[in-house]
């Protein structure tokens, strides 16, 4: 069985193994990483070597740092890393480039049809009727996000949303609200097999589906990481927010991941603390610095037009996993303008948790 993963900021891991007896057997470690001293490498191949094959990967990488010898180096690779590996070649996990990966990047739509695209286009993945997909979105109208769990009256100021006429929509994901308006967001959705994450953490395949973006923001002169669970940062401030959804294949078979982030481009922080509740400094000067000084758009950091970024992030995609226009089909756009009128725009669903 062969895995590959590559370590979030590090350098690509793999491992070639088999199983026999219910144990690891011939484990091969290899990589562009660094490690020193050469006996190093033996010392994580003897650590596997007769492992059972139902350990996690963080009881794998205790294996390995309980032999490292003293004083061992590891740049661009961890032994978390090389667990991680391991797991995914044990459950045949598949890699980026066994796709061939699709584009959408369309006209603006609006919010609750966005909510609704995302469901549609994943559920066509699982069902395997849609190559793996990146779509970036364009809104054809401001609006809140909030998540899948989150309370409506918690989250959302009526009166700073009537005032503002700003659109209110429930996706699919957990996490946080979001606010966006129409030229200050940069929102993309990947649509993906579930084989692509097998072998990680929940935790472990946010880090990984977004680490082509670290790297085009680093082509930008964008210094970012990712901060556990689900924010992009750099040394300026958090620049993004990502959730993710599960969706069951046909008959439970294999399915797919929706992964979807929202990065901010510009920021009309003054009115953000009027439509969300940002806690008891909503209202207050220090509460507005708070909320500017958090969120720290890529408008200010790059230079770039907003358009330029875009076009970047999608040409780095393209040149690491190969990518191809693509568009939504008339039988999922109908599905998807079915779905936002009946479940996304209504209010039962906007207010289910209350």
């Amino acid at each position: 069985m062969h895995g590959e993963y590559k370590v979030p900021g590090g350098k690509l891991v793999v491992v070639d193994v088999d199983v026999a007896d219910g144990v690891l057997s011939g484990v091969r470690v290899a990589g562009d990483f660094f490690l020193e001293p050469d006996e190093a490498l033996d010392a994580v191949n003897g650590a596997l070597e007769g492992a059972p094959a139902d350990t996690d990967a963080a009881g794998l990488a205790a294996r390995i740092d309980a032999a490292l010898p003293p004083g061992t180096v590891m740049y661009g690779l961890t032994s978390e890393g090389v667990g991680v590996a391991v797991r995914r070649a044990l459950a045949h996990a598949t890699d980026w480039t066994d796709y061939a990966w699709q584009l959408v990047h369309e006209g603006p739509q609006p919010p609750a049809l966005h909510m609704a695209l995302d469901e549609v286009l994943t559920a066509e993945v699982a069902a395997g009727r849609r190559p793996p997909t990146l779509r970036v979105w364009e809104w054809a109208a401001p609006s809140v996000i909030i998540g899948s769990f989150q309370s409506l009256r918690n989250e959302v100021d009526p009166e700073g949303v009537a005032r503002h006429g700003i659109e209110v929509v429930r996706r699919i994901s957990g996490g946080g609200a979001m606010f966006v308006e129409p030229g200050n967001t940069i929102t993309y959705s990947l649509s993906v097999p579930e084989a692509l994450v097998h072998g990680l953490s929940f935790q472990d395949s946010y880090a990984y589906l977004d680490d082509w973006v670290l790297g085009a923001l680093g082509d930008m002169g964008i210094r970012a990481w990712y901060q556990p669970l689900n924010d992009i940062t750099t040394d300026q401030g958090k620049i993004a927010g990502a959730a993710q959804k599960r969706v069951v294949g046909p008959g439970g078979g294999p399915g797919a991941v929706l992964h979807h982030v929202t990065m901010s481009y510009d920021i009309d922080a003054d009115k953000m603390v009027e439509v969300l509740r940002i806690g008891r400094e909503k209202l207050s000067d220090k509460g507005t610095r708070s909320a500017k000084k958090r969120v720290d758009p890529l408008r200010r950091q790059t230079g770039l037009p907003r358009e330029t970024v875009i076009d970047r992030m999608i040409d780095s995609f393209r040149a690491r996993y190969g990518l191809v226009p693509g568009k939504v089909t008339a039988e999922e756009l109908a599905r998807a303008e079915e779905l936002a009128g009946a479940k996304f725009a209504s209010p039962e669903w906007t207010a289910r948790v209350p």
